[in-house]
């Protein structure tokens, strides 16, 4: 459970209102369990709305550019919740396919990606180890991005990485209909070895 309850329906008309606000056109599926959580402090919920609905409707990067640095910010953070519900939604209307969603969960950058994907990844990677970006990191960005969607990076980042520390923080467990974050490979069990006599070894 949450360490802080969701509100329940029936909800209020004006908070019944907002939450539907929060919800991406054309997801099927009640208001989200973090949505739900922050109508606990309604006056944050809606000051918050107006930066996370800008960065999603309004916003200059290409979608697909704005999805896999949010599933390479949260995968990051550890945060399950916002990488499963962005998968499930917003990252496939932007074409992000399944292989590379998992991708985004797997440590470092292979040669597969586009060259400004893989400047978006490096770029997340160092933000998120060291707070700051080196000058490589930066001159990669530029080749693609103009200053006025830098600039929208480094707050598209930013803040969700404040989602993940909500997320984490508020221990939310994924949603039903999310996708589920990558689980890594566990390494094979050694052979187990035995003697003539048919004793175990190991």
């Amino acid at each position: 459970m949450p360490r802080i309850e969701p509100l329940a329906p029936p909800y209020p008309a004006s908070v019944e209102q907002a939450l539907r606000r929060w919800m991406p056109p054309g997801v099927p599926h009640e208001p989200l369990t973090l949505f739900r959580v922050l109508h606990r402090n309604p006056e944050l919920a809606s000051r918050m709305f107006v930066l996370g609905a800008g960065l999603l409707g309004h916003g200059l990067l290409p979608a697909a550019d704005r999805e896999l640095v949010i599933a390479r910010v949260t995968a990051r953070a550890g945060c399950r919740y916002e990488w499963g519900v962005h998968a499930a939604t917003l990252a496939r209307q932007a074409g992000l396919s399944p292989e590379r969603l998992r991708a985004t969960a797997a440590p470092g950058v292979d040669g597969s990606w586009p060259a400004r994907h893989a400047a978006l990844l490096h770029a997340v990677d160092e933000l998120h180890e060291t707070a700051r970006l080196s000058q490589p990191a930066w001159d990669a960005l530029r080749v693609h991005y103009p200053d006025e969607q830098l600039i929208e990076f480094l707050v598209l980042a930013g803040w969700y990485r404040t989602i993940g520390y909500l997320a984490n923080g508020l221990l939310l467990e994924e949603e039903p209909w999310a996708v589920p974050f990558p689980e890594e490979p566990r390494p094979p069990r050694p052979a187990r070895a035995e003697g003539t006599d048919g004793s175990d070894r190991r």
